[in-house]
């Protein structure tokens, strides 16, 4: 199924934007702009045209112009009359920009100045035209053809407005002359929408902000493809049409990545599938504490999480990863949501979220994901679903890989002591003696009453006693705490998991929040 959709197209440097078609299909988005095309008889100059009109004592040349040399734009013919002198050439198009009068160049010319040759340049008028492929919007040329007849110039000329020659002019013949009408073997010409640009959209991503800022465009957004090739801006009407496209190529971008996902999933054993893949913005902490945005592909496959500066591509690429961490230590966290009234939820306040940045930032649907020695990965996705899929993915991702490895032994000590700390699906909590093997202390998951730590090495660990139902503290310390307790978070989320899993959908907050949206 293709859409299809008129939209602008717009440049940063000029600050102008032209009118383009856009169309969408499962796997490109294509860009279109409109151009005078030669269908049929010997084609001298696609680019040029010259035209002969006989100025007619009702209707004049039949046309209006707009533009000029004030306005950084050419003289373009803003309206073509039907039936008059113009359009009876088939060979004029609204867009088209007056390059020669009489063969007098006019590429240069202010309004006034191209107003004045055409209504003094006698009953037969030859110019020469060329398409303006990138006609500014401020123009506001219609985009059918030719245009419609009736006219609300007035005398005086302006550049932004309609100049009628279709007005008498300064005709010296009174007499009816012969109408301009293209003869049996000239070239005949048609108006139509040529493609430009293709992007294809496999692993491509999108951007509503202004390159590395927090600035949100408005109704716009860029599709970059895996190459790095631009769509450019693309600016649309509405903020209703801007979300629709948002929508319809995040998601045939998802397709195409779920895919992708198979295919690789088809060369890895089972305990190594992907899991979730895509891109995100990652912030980064800039030394003069601005902050800048990087475009990040992330990925969950078998038991890690990775991060790459561009995506896999072949199994050797996997290797290649900026980071990689092993994923039931990590800690994945939403941080902000945008609902659908476009005001902020400050998840920290309103649903007890820990939130360790500063409020400033001002991009929805953000999550962290904390890693080990207390460090933090800080990420934006574009829209609310795509957050919901990640919140999902990662649990799921941390629960297989919980399962797979039944068990995470990491070396700790006590008051000199060399101790092993065991955190265990079936068993839950073990402490041994790393030289004898001498088990220490033994509690399961649901016997941790509380826990607390030093944020640096130390933890302690609150056990229920199951016989005298008094709380017992067990101290340790390890290299890399934040890992350790990212671990038991992992093993005792995915064990109630286990036992209830609609408890664990109850607690999405992405999906709570955004599907509302």
């Amino acid at each position: 199924q293709t859409k299809t959709s008129i939209a602008l197209l717009y440049d940063e440097v000029s600050e102008n934007a032209y009118d383009i078609r856009l169309k969408l299909t499962k796997e490109v988005l294509t860009i279109q702009k409109q151009d005078v095309v030669c269908v049929s008889g010997s084609d001298h100059s696609a680019n040029h045209r010259t035209v002969t009109l006989r100025r007619q004592p009702v209707g004049g040349l039949g046309l209006s112009i707009k533009g000029g040399a004030e306005h950084k734009v050419p003289v373009v013919i803003s309206k073509i009359f039907k039936d008059q002198a113009a359009d009876q050439t088939g060979m004029l198009f609204i867009g088209d920009a007056i390059i020669q009068v009489n063969g007098i160049s006019v590429e240069s010319a202010t309004h006034e100045e191209v107003v004045h040759l055409l209504r003094n340049a006698g009953d037969e008028v030859t110019i020469t035209v060329q398409y303006l492929r990138e006609a500014p919007s401020f123009l506001k040329l219609p985009l059918g053809s030719p245009g419609p007849s009736s006219d609300h110039s007035s005398g005086a000329s302006s550049p932004l407005f309609d100049s009628g020659l279709h007005l008498n002019g300064n005709s010296t013949n009174t007499a009816p002359s012969s109408p301009s009408s293209p003869i049996a073997n000239e070239p005949k010409y048609e108006k139509r929408w040529l493609d430009t640009l293709s992007v294809p959209l496999s692993m491509a991503r999108i951007s509503r902000y202004k390159a590395g800022t927090d600035k949100l465009r408005s109704n716009a957004f860029e599709v970059l493809a895996l190459d790095g090739v631009s769509t450019g801006i693309l600016q649309f009407y509405t903020a209703q049409e801007s979300a629709d496209w948002l929508r319809a190529i995040s998601t045939n971008i998802s397709d195409l990545t779920l895919q992708n996902m198979k295919m690789a999933n088809k060369c890895c054993s089972p305990s190594d599938q992907v899991i979730h893949m895509g891109w995100v913005n990652e912030r980064l902490e800039g030394t003069d504490s601005s902050q800048l945005y990087k475009f990040k592909f992330l990925a969950l496959k078998g038991s890690s999480f990775y991060i790459f500066s561009t995506p896999p591509v072949s199994t050797l690429d996997w290797v290649r990863a900026e980071k990689i961490y092993n994923l039931c230590e990590v800690l994945f966290k939403i941080h902000k949501l945008w609902l659908a009234d476009d005001c902020w939820l400050q998840a920290n306040l309103y649903l007890g979220i820990h939130q360790d940045f500063d409020l400033e930032d001002q991009r929805p649907y953000c999550f962290s994901v904390m890693v080990g020695h207390g460090k933090s990965h800080y990420f934006n996705v574009e829209l609310g679903s795509e957050l919901a899929v990640w919140e999902k993915s990662f649990q799921r991702a941390i629960f297989l890989e919980v399962q797979r490895t039944g068990s995470k032994t990491y070396m700790c000590s006590w008051q000199g002591d060399t101790l092993c700390f065991t955190v265990d699906f079936a068993l839950g909590f073990t402490c041994f003696d790393s030289k004898t093997k001498n088990v220490l202390w033994r509690f399961k998951f649901s016997q941790l009453k509380g826990s607390s730590d030093d944020g640096k090495t130390r933890v302690k660990l609150l056990f229920q006693n199951l016989d005298t139902k008094q709380i017992e503290t067990k101290e340790l310390e390890f290299q890399d705490l934040t890992a350790v307790l990212h671990c038991i978070h992992s093993f005792i989320a995915a064990k109630v998991a286990s036992v209830d899993p609609v408890f664990i959908d109850s607690q999405s907050i992405a999906r709570k929040y955004m599907y509302s949206n």
